[in-house]
């Protein structure tokens, strides 16, 4: 590769782009850190806190959202 070549390379997503991918990364990760635990130690006992509001809604909302971010990051134009 020349060194004129080399300064045409760019990244393909901007700036914009890559902080977009990381607060979607961030949403995901605190969704399945909802969705953990619940269980309980002794497998004859029954624990109901697996079935809460947290583990069985929001945490897997969070997920979603998160993919959604993760996808408008994706199609973002950062020249815009």
């Amino acid at each position: 590769m020349s060194k004129n070549q080399k300064s045409n390379m760019q990244f393909l997503f901007g700036k914009k782009n890559y902080k977009f991918m990381l607060i979607g990364i961030g949403v995901i990760i605190l969704g399945f850190i909802l969705m953990a635990g619940g269980g309980s130690d002794d497998p004859n006992v029954f624990n109901p806190e697996m079935y809460n509001f947290r583990r069985i809604r929001l945490a897997p909302t969070l997920v979603l959202i998160g993919l959604g971010i993760e996808i408008y990051a994706i199609m973002l134009n950062p020249n815009k």
